[in-house]
């Protein structure tokens, strides 16, 4: 295996482990506007500089996501710290927020194929 490989595999362990912890950490919120959030997964770069956190929220709005980078915003002090005190890391990252785009994609393949028509519905008419 190659110490790029290792490298790689390193990065998704430890965005997954931060991601557990910062789920564990605003489900201790006590803050509706993040009642119904969820955060999806966690790159962090290698140097440990940056972690790029991805929420998602229940109905997909813009606003409403627009609305809750803002408010984690305003929590980034204590879900770093919750990762400094769960985390066995030498660094904490600075966190920074942004919407799962993933959700947005997902959604719209699915309104894709309920506009589809089924095999009992009647053929279009031919063009030409």
């Amino acid at each position: 295996m190659t110490a790029r490989r290792r490298g790689f595999e390193r990065g998704d362990r430890l965005g997954e482990l931060l991601r557990e912890i910062l789920a564990d950490e605003l489900a201790r919120i006590d803050d509706d506007r993040l009642a119904l959030v969820a955060i999806t997964a966690v790159a962090v770069d290698r140097d440990l500089a940056f972690a790029d956190v991805y929420f998602s929220t229940v109905d997909l709005d813009r606003d409403l996501e627009a609305a809750t980078v803002e408010t984690l915003g305003r929590y980034r002090r204590r879900l770093q710290s919750a990762l400094a005190g769960a985390a066995r890391i030498r660094r904490v990252p600075s966190l920074r927020f942004h919407p799962d785009e993933g959700m947005h994609a997902g959604a719209r393949v699915e309104e894709i194929l309920r506009n589809l028509s089924g095999p009992g519905d009647e053929p279009a008419p031919p063009t030409g």
